[in-house]
């Protein structure tokens, strides 16, 4: 008998992830809260919404009963945004299959979790919730990947994170393929800290991007670009090992320096959108401060979850005491403290003391 496979959430990244799946011959059901989403999937093998343009397999069937999906996996990917992570999860608690420990559980999500209003990391958040058969055994899968080029076939590659390795390598064997490479890690720290601080860089150098290509200045160029790309990574490196990152390769691996490279370059890339959006739109005009953004999100039509990851390393950087100018100065922009033209010139007086 087949193994059953259930992402939770039809967004683009988990309708690419299971895509993947059912490509390889496997039943993969996916978990849309909205239904409309759900119908045009099992009627039409399309999710235009969220990833339009690109045909999906007939093994993939879609739900809106999370607990129809989530009853009886073997493998259960949480795909949903991290601001609708807890509750994805508390909705599942109740399954058989998942309070007898019988599911070998990822996480595919991007971001921190607000607990007692203390930004923690997603893995450890959900290890709280769930029995303790899960504890050191989730696995977090993340790299440099946009859902319009995995759902395509465009080469990838991932990093399948799990203090479990049995685990990291059942998911890195369920997901891989020819074109999709996925690689083992022990440190889910490092690797989590990684895929979440990456987005704040973006809409960072989404904003001074689009100051190089609207003429704002004549200051900036690639090698700006670059600069700000090293300066965002030593940013990562410094979070990730105030919080318990255990390999150094982690930064300069696919899941480090080559996430937050796609993030920051792709046209795909929805944070480097935002930032860009911040200077040729004026987008945060209509919003009051970062809590006001966060949430209104759904006013901007696509989902930059580095404003929230924004506000949460500000938090971190205070508690830890770390200095981290590009993350705590494009928080407080987005918190209209800063304007952004005073934020390239503090950034730049502190590139240039160093």
């Amino acid at each position: 008998m087949d193994a059953k496979i259930a992402v939770l959430g039809a967004g683009a990244w988990g309708t690419a992830i299971a895509k993947v799946i059912a490509e390889k011959e496997k039943e993969v059901l996916i978990w849309s809260f909205e239904t409309a989403v759900r119908d045009e999937i099992n009627e039409k093998g399309q999710n235009s919404r969220y990833l339009p343009g690109v045909d999906l397999p007939k093994a993939l069937r879609a739900t809106s009963d999370i607990e129809e999906a989530a009853e009886g996996t073997q493998f259960l990917i949480y795909a949903v945004p991290s601001m609708f992570l807890l509750d994805t999860l508390k909705k599942t608690l109740s399954v058989n299959s998942i309070r007898e420990g019988e599911t070998t559980i990822a996480v595919i999500t991007k971001g921190f979790l607000p607990v007692d209003n203390e930004p923690r990391l997603i893995l450890e958040t959900m290890e709280d919730y769930l029995p303790g058969f899960f504890r050191q055994s989730l696995v977090y899968i993340s790299g440099p990947s946009h859902a319009e080029e995995v759902s395509r076939g465009k080469v990838t590659g991932l990093i399948a994170a799990s203090e479990n390795p049995k685990n990291s390598i059942r998911f890195r064997d369920l997901l891989k393929n020819p074109r999709l490479l996925v690689y083992s890690s022990l440190d889910v720290r490092g690797v989590q800290v990684s895929a979440a601080a990456k987005n704040v860089i973006a809409i960072a150098f989404g904003m001074l991007d689009a100051m190089k290509t609207c003429g704002k200045t004549d200051m900036f160029g690639d090698g700006t670009d670059s600069l700000l790309l090293a300066a965002g990574l030593n940013e990562i490196q410094i979070l990730g090992k105030a919080m318990g990152a255990t390999h150094t390769e982690t930064f300069t691996s696919i899941s480090g320096i080559g996430d937050l490279d796609v993030t920051c370059r792709s046209i795909y890339g929805r944070n480097r959108r935002f930032g860009r959006e911040i200077i040729e739109k004026n987008i945060l005009e209509p919003f009051s401060d970062i809590d006001n953004i966060v949430s209104r999100i759904g006013e901007i039509g696509y989902l930059p979850e580095g404003v929230a990851a924004a506000k949460y390393i500000r938090i971190l950087a205070e508690k830890h005491k770390l200095k981290m100018p590009v993350s705590i100065g494009l928080c407080k922009v987005l918190n209209r403290e800063l304007d952004p033209d005073d934020f390239c010139k503090n950034l730049l007086a502190d590139w240039v003391k160093r």
